[in-house]
């Protein structure tokens, strides 16, 4: 689902709500929907994590290679479930 259908299924105070979530305004999120504006990279992330994948970082910035970004995740530092040193 695009942003733009996304929000146009919110009220005023739902998409101010998204938007705190993000760590933005309401504003820049109807910019970004109505493709005015870019997504930075952060707030895509924010997006797709808030909306729980409904509005997805593929959707938001397709020229990112996000498939090659999650499968880069940092190495699991722990030892038997004990914090390595």
């Amino acid at each position: 689902m695009n942003l733009l259908d996304y929000i146009k299924g919110l009220s005023s105070a739902q998409v101010e709500a998204l938007a705190e979530a993000c760590k933005t305004s309401a504003g820049q999120l109807k910019q970004v929907a109505y493709g005015n504006r870019r997504a930075s990279a952060g707030l895509a992330i924010a997006i797709d994590r808030v909306t729980a994948g409904l509005v997805t970082c593929e959707e938001l910035r397709p020229d990112i290679d996000w498939p090659y970004l999650r499968r880069s995740a940092p190495p699991d530092l722990t030892l038997g479930g004990v914090q390595a040193a």
